[in-house]
């Protein structure tokens, strides 16, 4: 079952509505014990780093453990189901992620429904990827590179770091908007296929500034654009896609999301206290370190985010029918 843009807005607004007095009563005093996050990869990547930030951030402001909780596998599905399926009190909460938004399509036997049964409580940050090339293939700019995909039709092969990821839907979403026909090459990870790169066995990549900084700056890689809709203020020199190729923006994002039921007043108290920790001078530090842009808002502002990407990938998934692994 499918929702339209407008029909999960209308569910997002009231996924918090109260259920009564008791649901009041209960929310005035959140949270009274442990808070249970729950991140959808292992310990020590960018999700598991922007939940523990959040998290502790959370903890020292609202006085009780908000504890990481990782449950790998399903590509962040097995995370997603158990908090779905958990009560809406507010003591068990996701980090949601472009993920989220990518497999309500990819996967067409969920045993939940995405836009359906969460409540958007947050967002945190946006993530750019970087379009990468070995510095052997003849493009030093986008428009280049393009010129050189048309040319060689079929022959020119994507590094992905895992069948629906966003590096790899950046990649696809890049394909159907230029009219090119790139292969993409499905690796287990983003190590693996950025060494492939590297050799030459594969010349293009669309990967995350953390992972790939380091060899542009040695001049192992070549940075051709970034992501993103505007450009990245690390390299303000590096043109955005999408000013070659008008609406082309494929970033990652997380946020903070509860069972669909979640009282307003938790779901306030929890957004106002992520907004807050977005403004730190510190935290935003952390997550420019990390290539990331704060990315404050409103519950309703991140439920724009999910229904527009969840609309965007579906789009994506279809036109080139991916299939998970």
């Amino acid at each position: 079952m499918t929702f339209s843009r407008r029909e999960f807005l209308q569910l997002a607004s009231g996924a918090a509505a109260m259920p009564g007095l008791a649901s009041r009563a209960s929310a005035q005093a959140y949270p009274t014990r442990p808070v249970r996050i729950a991140v959808g990869l292992a310990p020590g990547g960018a999700n598991d780093i922007f939940a523990r930030l959040i998290g502790q951030w959370l903890s020292e402001r609202l006085g009780q453990p908000f504890v990481i909780e990782n449950r790998p596998g399903g590509g962040g599905n097995i995370a997603t189901e158990s908090v779905v399926k958990s009560p809406p009190d507010g003591y068990t909460l996701l980090l949601a992620a472009g993920a989220n938004a990518i497999n309500a399509t990819l996967y067409e036997k969920l045993n939940f429904n995405f836009i359906r049964d969460i409540a958007p409580v947050g967002s945190i940050v946006r993530l750019p990827n970087l379009v990468i090339v070995n510095p052997d293939l003849p493009a030093t700019t986008l428009p280049e590179l393009i010129a050189h995909a048309r040319a060689n039709s079929g022959k020119i092969n994507i590094a992905s770091p895992g069948t629906g990821t966003t590096s790899h839907m950046a990649g696809e979403l890049f394909n159907m908007m230029a009219g090119l026909n790139m292969v993409q090459i499905q690796y287990r990870g983003g190590a693996p296929a950025t060494t492939d790169v590297l050799a030459g066995r594969a010349q293009i990549m669309f990967i995350g500034p953390v992972a790939s900084i380091a060899h542009i700056m040695t001049g192992k890689l070549r940075a051709l654009a970034v992501t993103t809709t505007a450009r990245w203020e690390r390299f303000p020199d590096l043109p955005a896609v999408g000013e070659f190729i008008p609406g082309y923006e494929a970033s990652n994002w997380f946020g903070i999301a509860a069972p669909k039921g979640t009282p307003l007043e938790i779901v306030r108290t929890l957004n106002k206290e992520i907004n807050r920790a977005l403004a730190d001078p510190k935290i935003e530090a952390r997550l420019a370190e990390l290539g990331g842009a704060t990315l404050a808002g409103s519950p309703t502002d991140f439920g724009n985010i999910i229904a527009e990407e969840t609309e965007k990938w579906g789009k994506v998934v279809k036109f080139a029918t991916i299939k998970p692994e």
